[in-house]
């Protein structure tokens, strides 16, 4: 069977004026994988190890700070392979569902200067990402966002349609994207509740490796949240949920 696999980005920049783009964390555990994937593929040379026969990614900075970073170090005796970029693994547009959920995070600086005030920042922002995504999902409001919840799972599982169709027999397809697509397109092949899906979410390591197996027919999940390129550098601080 062919796989799919989903590589959610690097830590992002929560406290900056660009979210979007890598920290200095983000980066590191970007490397990290790429030198992963390099040390496996030359384990299972032709016969095994990582294979790379469709690259895709998400249109967001950080999707391409990621890919750009991993493959780099995958692929460090040439020039990297094409990576395809597709909207359909975007991110859920999160200010929107935050400034649905309080309308001062609508403001310009309104969520940064709550994490000013917070004594935990990462943690008062968990909570209320938490409640924010928690009415996004609810279906009793879908009328108040951009892009509604139902919208956002058909988006990503047609996402995940098009790249099982062009991904050759027997190969691997990896995808950088973001949490929220990972979770639905998981929701999909294990047929969860959205409830379940979202604390799917919640779980997801920057630069966590989930895989899934198909036929083009079926698809099953056969792997989630894999961090073995962090777990062999031994460093507490590049597990990162944000």
């Amino acid at each position: 069977m062919a796989a799919l696999v989903l590589v959610r980005h690097g830590q992002a920049s929560l406290r900056s004026d660009d979210y979007d783009r890598l920290s200095d964390i983000g980066l590191a555990q970007s490397a990290a994988l790429g030198h992963w994937l390099r040390a496996t593929s030359r384990i299972g040379g032709q016969s095994g190890g990582q294979t790379a026969g469709l690259l895709a990614r998400g249109r967001m900075r950080r999707h391409r700070e990621t890919a750009d970073s991993c493959l780099a170090l995958w692929f460090p005796d040439g020039p990297a392979p094409m990576v395809e970029a597709d909207a359909g693994f975007d991110e859920f547009d999160h200010l929107d569902v935050l400034g649905a959920h309080r309308a001062d995070f609508r403001e310009p600086g309104g969520i940064a200067a709550f994490l000013a005030a917070a004594d935990d920042a990462n943690r008062a922002f968990q909570r209320q990402f938490s409640a924010a995504v928690e009415r996004w999902t609810s279906g009793r409001h879908d009328g108040d966002y951009r892009e509604s919840w139902p919208g956002f799972q058909a988006r990503c599982v047609a996402a995940m349609r098009r790249v099982i169709e062009r991904t050759p027999p027997s190969e691997s397809a990896w995808v950088f994207t973001s949490g929220g697509p990972i979770a639905a397109i998981c929701q999909h092949a294990l047929e969860l509740s959205d409830a379940k899906a979202m604390g799917l979410n919640a779980v997801i390591l920057n630069t966590g490796v989930t895989t899934l197996r198909h036929d083009r027919d079926r698809v099953a999940l056969s792997g989630f949240n894999g961090v073995a390129h962090l777990d062999a550098l031994g460093d507490a601080s590049l597990f990162t949920h944000r």
